[in-house]
């Protein structure tokens, strides 16, 4: 019996640690891996954007092309700056000793981020920058505290001068009737080139890109198994037919 509760507590005992590394409310976001065009959108902003420190180093430029929709020509002439082939894995050209020198640690390859960290996560993390002078970079993160990473999105977003209310639900303050908590932000140090809307479609596509990344046959494979519990329904059927037909004389 003792063996056997030991054994329960190690299987459940890394979903515990995975339940208690989420120390923050993140805000819900629903990826769509058919909505070619916000796939296609969050590739520009992740190549304009991202990939002069990130990699996608499991994944190759062909690939992602014929999977978002994008004419291969198209791709290779607006989303690939380091003069790679697009048949070539997408690798940057930063060293990570060098990286790991300016920002205390190499950025990660964000191949399979989506399945490391999950949606919400990145979702809540993208918009969560604001300003903060103690840090060495003048920014930092209610989702990732006192991170290394610079606000490279500034310019689309601007930086928020107070911590962004993520994982927070609007909501109607019943004596004045102002929505609360409409804006991610209420109070701007930078003003950025989008709205709050425009923005956070923004980080839904790119999001969304990245969620495709991390399992870029989901769509094939979702719609294969359809077809596999179709055929066991079938075969289920068959066999109660044939088991009863076999069995019809025996009494």
């Amino acid at each position: 019996m003792r063996k056997l509760i030991v054994g329960l507590f190690m299987i459940l005992l890394p979903t515990l640690g995975l339940a208690a590394g989420v120390a923050v409310p993140l805000d819900s976001m629903e990826p769509d891996h058919t909505n070619k065009e916000s796939l296609q959108r969050g590739a520009a902003t992740f190549a304009n954007y991202c990939m002069g420190c990130h990699s996608l180093e499991y994944a190759r430029y062909k690939r992602v092309a014929d999977d978002i929709g994008v004419p291969v020509e198209l791709y290779e002439e607006n989303l690939i700056f380091n003069g790679a082939k697009v048949g070539e894995l997408m690798k940057i050209s930063m060293n990570k000793d060098m990286a790991g020198s300016w920002f205390g640690s190499p950025p990660p390859d964000l191949t399979l981020e989506s399945r490391l960290r999950g949606e919400d996560w990145i979702y809540s993390y993208l918009r969560g920058f604001y300003k903060d002078e103690s840090r060495p970079l003048g920014v930092n993160n209610v989702v990732f505290d006192n991170v290394g990473m610079p606000h490279v999105l500034v310019d689309l977003q601007g930086l928020c001068a107070v911590k962004p209310a993520i994982g927070h639900k609007s909501s109607v303050d019943p004596l004045s009737g102002n929505i609360r908590n409409a804006d991610v932000c209420t109070e701007w140090a930078l003003e950025g080139s989008m709205t709050s809307a425009e923005f956070d479609r923004a980080m839904y596509d790119l999001t969304n890109f990245l969620s495709y990344m991390g399992d870029p046959v989901m769509v094939e494979r979702e719609r294969l198994g359809m077809f596999a519990l179709i055929f066991i329904v079938i075969f289920t059927l068959v066999a109660w037919l044939l088991n009863r037909e076999y069995w019809k004389d025996v009494h």
